[in-house]
């Protein structure tokens, strides 16, 4: 079983076992929107020692709290999993992933690239196809997992793009692939 040296940060107890099937590492929880002093004291005593990999849910509620993780801790490596990664009987979670998937995710991880480097646009999404066409959400996933920065309406998608600091050139590479 590989070993990540990185603390792991998850939602819930779920999440944990699931990652704890896939690799050996430390996991922290933050029991969804529960995050309180104590855990996120938690979380920063790991984010100094090992540093940390946020790897949340690919939902609303899981890219709110990854957002809000990002904020205290900005040099954070940042893991996702795709929606058909994570999805089972139309539920979505790292819980439900193949455990090969979640090694795959971890290995992945990296830390923010800066907001400064992205110069991406609405209007570039649209021109790459990957808004407005009737395959765009396709094109999307796809571009979502190979970039590592998980699935996302048009908008999500395209706020992950700039908040992961990826550059039009990258994205348009990860389109050729």
């Amino acid at each position: 079983m590989k070993k990540i040296k990185e603390t792991i940060v998850v939602e819930g107890k779920d999440d944990k076992s699931a990652v704890l099937k896939a690799v050996d590492a430390n996991v922290l929880c933050t029991s969804g929107f529960g995050l309180n002093d104590t855990i996120i004291s938690d979380i920063r005593g790991a984010y100094e020692k090992t540093g940390i990999i946020i790897f949340t849910d690919p939902d609303h509620a899981g890219r709110s709290i990854r957002e809000t993780l990002t904020k205290l801790f900005p040099k954070a490596k940042q893991a996702y999993l795709t929606v058909s990664q994570s999805l089972r009987k139309g539920d979505v979670g790292i819980e439900n992933a193949k455990p090969e998937d979640i090694l795959k995710a971890l290995e992945a991880a990296k830390a923010l690239e800066g907001s400064a480097a992205s110069d991406i646009s609405m209007d570039d999404l649209f021109a790459l196809g990957l808004a407005g066409d009737e395959d765009s959400a396709k094109k999307r996933e796809k571009a979502g997992e190979i970039l590592g920065i998980g699935y996302g309406n048009t908008k999500a998608f395209l706020k992950s793009l700039r908040f992961m600091g990826i550059s039009r050139k990258k994205l348009e590479d990860a389109l050729k692939e």
